[in-house]
């Protein structure tokens, strides 16, 4: 099952390289809902409830639930994307980051972590080093508005460098 979701991915992903800006979200959304399916029921329960925690401002039982399916699941990607969310929603931003490194180190094309890992390198003053991860963002995603935007204001920023 696992490597028919793969070659799923892989396909959604060869269709994001050249879909336009109205299908980069629908074909975003498709990858986002394979990488959800951890292929545990009991793990998939866990992070759906750490996401509605999330949702709904409950930011400390989002990390407990999404702590206890990365107990059991440690290279699931997805979850420590949300917990990423969920710690820095909570002011915890060292740990935010460490999730997303481990989200990166089991899907390096996890979009999501990448956004959110830029996000916060700009927020701690390293635009060099968010633009770096925006253009990885474009890369995978290159009709993405949010990356395309966030390219071109810190081109603007840096002064037009490029690295």
């Amino acid at each position: 099952m696992q490597a028919q979701e793969d070659d799923g991915v892989a396909g959604l992903f060869e269709r994001l390289q050249a879909a336009s800006p109205e299908q980069t979200p629908e074909l975003a959304a498709e990858i986002r809902a394979a990488w959800s399916r951890s292929g545990s029921a009991a793990i998939d329960l866990l992070v759906e409830r750490g996401r509605e925690a999330l949702g709904a401002g409950d930011r400390q039982a989002a990390i407990e639930h999404l702590t206890a399916a990365l107990d059991h699941a440690p290279g699931f990607a997805e979850a420590h994307v949300l917990r990423a969310n969920a710690y820095y929603l909570a002011g915890l931003t060292g740990p935010a980051i460490d999730d997303l490194r481990r989200a990166l180190d089991s899907e390096p094309r996890h979009f999501g972590a990448l956004q959110g890992f830029a996000a916060l390198l700009e927020e701690i003053g390293r635009p060099e080093d968010a633009r770096e991860v925006w253009g990885r963002v474009l890369a995978l995603m290159p009709q993405d508005a949010r990356a395309i935007e966030a390219a071109r204001r810190l081109d603007i920023m840096l002064g037009g460098r490029t690295l």
